[in-house]
């Protein structure tokens, strides 16, 4: 198959799963969607997206297990805080020759497969505002003080829950050579804020695919797509971007607990019950208000992500 989009799901994320399936179906009900199991606890989730949305399951699912595993023991038991989060990285090798990758707490206000034209003249795709917060989260000072980054190259650093590239770009032993790269260098890198897959697929991409582009930098500029960016102005359940003056094409929730009080909970309750709006439930009275402890959260530990 030509082109497709991946997700990685369980059926703990049930509920942001079809959220996410709701919003691309709604303007793109025919793209291959396949689903890559966070772990082995998946039979839920799948049949439901199966059955309501047509996604298919990951082929191999053996070689998904044998890569983790081979992934999660170049770097040993306890290191990462979620390792299964590297389970994405079978996109490289499943049925799309051109692919996108997408995490669940994301919904999309546009046929967003079309992201994918820009691989005519590039090979790897993001769509973030990420490097405005500088290599936090990301990368430590050592990848510029030894250089193995140069500040330019570090202006490419980019969010692990949306990008896109092509089938066989990357092969099963650069994964292994980059993750055993990683391993011999942890100082490199910024796991303080318990992030897992995001700083080595970084160093993976900026080392090996040179020929790569941020969607924010297209003409005119790109619209931001993060929940805690508070400047978002309302187009009925979408979003406009009034710094660049053009709708979003996503909206993603990293760093959040989508719940009553979380940014843009309503966009997202929106989605969730669009297929079955008699299922949604009564929510609390407090349910448009910023939750000071997540302000708290996303203050701290996502402020990299906010436009500017």
């Amino acid at each position: 198959m030509k082109r497709g989009i991946y997700i990685t799901a369980n059926d703990k994320v049930i509920d942001t799963a079809i959220a996410c399936l709701n919003s691309i179906r709604l303007h793109d009900p025919d793209t291959p969607i396949c689903l890559i199991p966070y772990d082995d606890n998946y039979q839920i989730v799948a049949a439901r997206l199966q059955q309501d949305y047509g996604v298919e399951l990951y082929p191999d699912l053996d070689f998904i297990e044998r890569l983790s595993q081979n992934l999660h023991d170049i770097f040993g038991t306890g290191f990462f805080a979620r390792p299964n989060q590297f389970r994405k990285q079978a996109c490289w090798f499943g049925p799309f020759e051109r692919f996108l990758y997408i995490d669940t707490d994301v919904v999309v206000f546009s046929p967003i497969v079309n992201t994918l034209d820009a691989l005519d003249q590039f090979d790897f795709l993001c769509y973030d505002y990420q490097h405005n917060g500088g290599i936090e989260n990301v990368f430590t000072p050592k990848v510029l003080t030894e250089g193995i980054f140069t500040e330019n190259e570090l202006l490419d650093i980019f969010n692990g829950g949306f990008w896109a590239s092509k089938r066989g770009l990357i092969q099963e032993s650069d994964l292994y050579e980059t993750f055993r790269e990683c391993a011999a260098h942890p100082d490199y890198f910024d796991f303080s804020q318990k992030t897992s897959d995001q700083p080595i697929i970084n160093y993976l991409i900026l080392k090996r695919i040179s020929r790569r582009f941020n969607l924010v930098r297209q003409a005119g500029g790109g619209p931001g797509n993060w929940a805690g960016t508070r400047h978002f102005q309302y187009d009925g359940m979408k979003l406009i971007d009034p710094s660049v003056g053009k709708p979003l094409d996503y909206l993603h929730w990293a760093g959040f607990r989508i719940a009553p009080g979380c940014p843009y909970w309503d966009i997202w309750a929106h989605y969730r019950y669009l297929r079955t709006p008699e299922e949604r439930p009564l929510e609390p009275a407090t349910a448009g208000t910023q939750a000071p402890f997540l302000l708290r959260q996303f203050k701290r530990s996502f402020s990299k992500l906010r436009r500017g």
